[in-house]
C-alpha cells in the first residue's frame, strides 16, 4: 500500500466515524424527544398539542433534560415548558 492510499483510507475512516457519531447523536436526541412526547401524553391524557411537539422535536439535549425532570412534578403541561 502505498503512502497516498494509506493516508486516504485513514481520512476515510475518520470521516466514517464522526458521521457515525453524529448519527448516532441525532438518533439519540430523537429518542429523548420521543419518550418526552409520549410521557406528556401518559401524564396529561392523550394527544399533544401540535405546537408543544414541534417545540420539543426542536430542542436540544439540554433542554429536553430539563423538561423530562419538569414532567415528573408538574401539574398541567404548560408548566413542563416555562422558563
Amino acid at each position: 500500500m502505498t503512502t497516498a492510499e494509506r493516508l486516504r483510507a485513514e481520512g476515510e475512516a475518520r470521516g466514517e466515524a464522526r458521521g457515525e457519531a453524529r448519527g448516532e447523536a441525532r438518533g439519540e436526541l430523537r429518542g429523548r424527544a420521543q419518550t418526552l412526547l409520549e410521557q406528556l401524553a401518559v401524564k396529561f391524557g392523550g394527544t399533544v398539542p401540535a405546537g408543544i411537539a414541534e417545540t420539543v422535536n426542536a430542542a436540544d439535549a439540554d433542554r429536553l433534560r430539563l423538561w423530562a425532570a419538569r414532567v415528573l412534578t408538574a401539574e398541567r403541561i404548560e408548566e413542563v415548558f416555562q422558563n
